[in-house]
């Protein structure tokens, strides 16, 4: 038996939070979705346990993670399903996760919704996973784990969502870089869907950006940034959902 960890993390944490999981299962290998150049050559198979994670991008799972995850042949491996979100709601995210993997041959067998700070509005769940969430996210580890040794584990999971699944168009909220940007090109080489011209990395595609913040996160100068009255304007609209601290869920 292998225990995988795989998760779409451009800003690292859905990462953080899925190794967290996958820690309890024993020793682990990663699996990184949100390369730009993504190729997973190895195999599963039916003993092995996968811990799949990614955020939720108004409630879905990001398209790009969809097309990545529709590249692997689940051969009936043990899916543990992830959907990590910055306090507002994860709507369909577990359900469209659920069904991409079963129709890859995964047999998911818990879910999971995990409280993140916001990517993009750092002042919405600002530090977690805290160390009380941690604790959390190893309880629900453990049992999964119990029901697993107890060959337990129901035949179909009861996750909450809708279909058809609610419409996502992506958010106008898109980084640019500043005068600091020195053309590095690191957010170029990083992007995980190629936005940033790799010849002019000072620059963004909009229309192929989806808004992962992660060009954001790795600049070393601080150099791209969004443009901040549209982001007051998004912060004050999310400001009343987001105020109160959302709890994590375990679905098994």
């Amino acid at each position: 038996m292998s225990v995988y960890a795989l998760y779409f993390s451009p800003t690292n944490s859905t990462k953080k939070i899925t190794n967290i999981i996958a820690n309890e299962f024993g020793s682990f290998k990663e699996i990184d979705l949100s390369k730009q150049n993504f190729e997973f050559d190895g195999v599963f198979n039916e003993e092995d346990i996968c811990i799949i994670g990614v955020p939720s991008y108004g409630g879905r799972v990001p398209a790009v993670a969809i097309e990545r995850i529709k590249t692997l042949n689940g051969n009936k491996a043990k899916a543990i399903l992830l959907a990590v979100y910055g306090n507002r709601d994860y709507e369909d995210t577990l359900k469209e996760l659920e069904e991409c993997m079963t129709g890859n041959g995964f047999n998911c067998i818990a879910g999971i919704a995990a409280v993140a700070e916001h990517s993009i509005m750092h002042q919405f769940a600002t530090g977690r996973p805290d160390e009380e969430d941690k604790q959390e996210l190893v309880d629900f580890s453990k049992k999964i784990l119990d029901k697993l040794n107890a060959d337990a584990i129901q035949n179909e999971l009861n996750l909450p969502g809708n279909y058809p699944y609610r419409e996502y168009n992506g958010v106008p909220l898109k980084p640019k870089a500043g005068k600091a940007c020195t053309s590095c090109g690191l957010c170029a080489k990083e992007c995980p869907v190629g936005a940033i011209p790799i010849q002019e990395p000072n620059k963004t595609n909009k229309d192929v950006c989806i808004s992962c913040m992660r060009c954001i996160e790795l600049c070393p100068n601080k150099a791209r940034k969004l443009n901040p009255i549209l982001l007051k304007v998004a912060s004050k609209k999310l400001e009343k959902v987001c105020e109160t601290r959302k709890k994590n869920e375990l679905f098994i």
